[in-house]
């Protein structure tokens, strides 16, 4: 047991030596984006910096396999080095029990990372994308929640809210739908119910609508009209609603079934959060994975030239089953593939993989 603990604490602090060393550079890059996304916004200094701290969460979090690796790799060439490794073979601990202590922090990183760092990315991810759409002079137009589907349109003397019942799949039918109309001066100045509404180029057309109209000499119930069809001119797109669902991470993990029950009850897909739900939750074993992966091609005696090609080639090999990853959360995604496959499949073929490579360097 002191043996693991300090295979465990030695690579706790090589991780978050790591960690630190990404995060300053992560930083300085971040700031230098940032000053140019918004050099027409007039954004402040202080703007700027804001926008930064509140993004880096997000990629520090997309790079932790990669930031797993490279912990790893630094490990297990540092006990390599100094001939700990030698040492803990002869006392009869084979490679694969001293990766144990590693594996199970590399474990514990993903659990943290997910329960904890992942609704800390959700947060800031929502504030990001506000303040950065309040310095464009954009904002989402659609919500989703309990009570329906909730969106936003407005021009110059007027906003209107909408909401329905449910939808289609990108949002430009609505059914059992509300417009409310409100003016500057007036306050709510109209409010219409219908059947459905479809969105066209430049308005919504409404079928069996009722408009009430306030502000009038009547009561709201008395000056009513019903109306077969129906014409509220409309700003929006369907590229605008599809993207104001914004990316499931802006989600945090311990929200998302709810969410996704939430899309299929309003009539969205929610392949793209059910893959990101599975993913995150098969996000632990990824980082196992990479760290069984930089053991395979370190933890052996340096041979010279040798020990370079072994580390690129840990990291190349990283890099193709991340990619690989990636691919089939897109095939999950498009529906090609199932939700639990494709977010499994790549970090358990690459633990498969990395075994074999090490059963082969210890026993040929």
């Amino acid at each position: 047991m002191i043996l693991h603990r300090y295979f465990a604490r030695r690579f706790l602090m090589t991780f978050l030596g790591v960690l630190a060393v990404f995060f300053l550079i992560m930083v300085f890059l971040d700031l230098v984006e940032q000053s140019r996304r918004y050099a027409s916004a007039e954004a402040g200094l202080r703007d700027l910096l804001a926008l930064t701290l509140l993004n880096i969460p997000r990629a520090i979090y997309e790079i932790l396999p990669l930031i797993m690796i490279l912990a790893a790799i630094a490990l297990f060439l540092g006990l390599a080095r100094s001939s700990e490794l030698v040492v803990t073979r002869a006392a009869g601990r084979s490679a694969l029990r001293a990766m144990a202590a590693p594996l199970t922090v590399g474990l514990l990183i993903g659990v943290v990372a997910v329960a904890v760092l992942n609704p800390i990315v959700a947060a800031t991810s929502k504030e990001y994308e506000a303040r950065g759409g309040a310095l464009r002079g954009n904002a989402s137009v659609l919500s989703i929640g309990s009570s329906g589907l909730w969106l936003r349109q407005g021009a110059s003397d007027e906003q209107t809210v909408i909401r329905a019942a449910g939808a289609n799949l990108d949002g430009t039918v609505l059914t059992d739908v509300t417009f409310l109309t409100f003016t500057p001066d007036v306050g709510p100045a109209r409010r219409v119910n219908a059947a459905s509404a479809v969105l066209t180029q430049g308005a919504w057309v409404l079928r069996d609508a009722k408009v009430w109209t306030f502000g009038g000499t009547l009561t709201p119930e008395a000056g009513a009209v019903t109306l077969a069809t129906m014409r509220i001119a409309s700003t929006l797109t369907p590229d605008q609603i599809r993207d104001s669902f914004g990316t499931p991470s802006s989600i945090p993990i311990w929200q998302l079934p709810a969410f996704i029950d939430r899309l299929r009850e309003a009539g969205f897909s929610a392949q793209r959060h059910l893959v990101w739900l599975h993913s995150e939750i098969a996000q632990p074993v990824f980082l196992m994975a990479m760290v069984m992966i930089g053991a395979s091609f370190t933890i052996r005696h340096q041979r010279g030239g040798r020990t370079g090609l072994a580390v690129m080639t840990a990291i190349v090999l990283a890099f193709v089953i991340y990619f690989i990853r990636n691919f089939a959360q897109v095939l999950g995604e498009n529906g090609q593939l199932p939700a639990a496959l494709a977010a499994w499949a790549p970090p358990l073929a690459a633990m498969a993989l990395s075994l074999g490579i090490l059963l082969h360097n210890e026993d040929g």
